[in-house]
């Protein structure tokens, strides 16, 4: 009898022991915070007007020949699209809102006028790297502005993917638009909206 008392409290004691166990892991697993995955991003935060807008290279234009360009006025931003994917997302600042300085909406596209650099007496401003996209050099892409010494416009640079702060051009960084002006064809699509 004595043993079957012994066992009888060894097993008690061994479920006792089994129970504070489980209520410990599951206890703990409770009090554990979740850690969430980190979204990864492939923009370069904080926006640097020099260089790319992304940290990965540019698109090879040669695989895409349905190429086109998407600017979106709301979020600042150009996208270089094939059909509906986006392959490359640029930081841009177009035309103020006003009567005088607002990009036009539409469809327009990628004209013959380019060049390495301009300079507009009537804006006061000039830039790097342009490509027209209306009115045969009236609405370019192009570098963040210049002043007459050909020297960045620092204010209109810390604007480059946060405001519109153009005459109705879509600025971008020194590096997206010599790409642009190497790489985007005559004739390809750009849609405003």
């Amino acid at each position: 009898m004595r043993r079957l008392k012994k066992s009888i409290l060894l097993i008690g004691l061994v479920l006792i022991a089994g129970i504070v166990t489980i209520s410990t892991i599951t206890t703990n697993h409770k009090t554990q915070p979740t850690k969430r995955p980190v979204k990864s991003t492939v923009m370069r935060t904080p926006i640097n007007w020099r260089k790319s807008s992304e940290k990965v290279a540019y698109p090879d234009v040669a695989k895409y020949p349905n190429l086109w360009i998407h600017v979106s006025l709301k979020k600042q931003r150009l996208y270089l699209m094939t059909h509906q994917h986006k392959l490359y997302t640029m930081y841009v600042s177009t035309g103020v809102p006003t009567a005088d300085r607002k990009t036009p909406r539409g469809i327009y596209h990628v004209q013959a006028e380019r060049g390495k650099y301009f300079y507009s007496a009537v804006v006061n401003e000039g830039a790097y790297y342009w490509a027209s996209w209306l009115n045969h050099g009236e609405y370019l892409f192009h570098s963040t502005p210049v002043n007459t010494q050909k020297q960045f416009i620092k204010t209109d640079a810390a604007d480059l993917g946060k405001k519109p702060s153009s005459h109705g051009c879509i600025h971008l960084s020194v590096a997206d638009s010599k790409w642009i002006y190497e790489h985007i064809r005559y004739g390809t699509k750009v849609v405003i909206d």
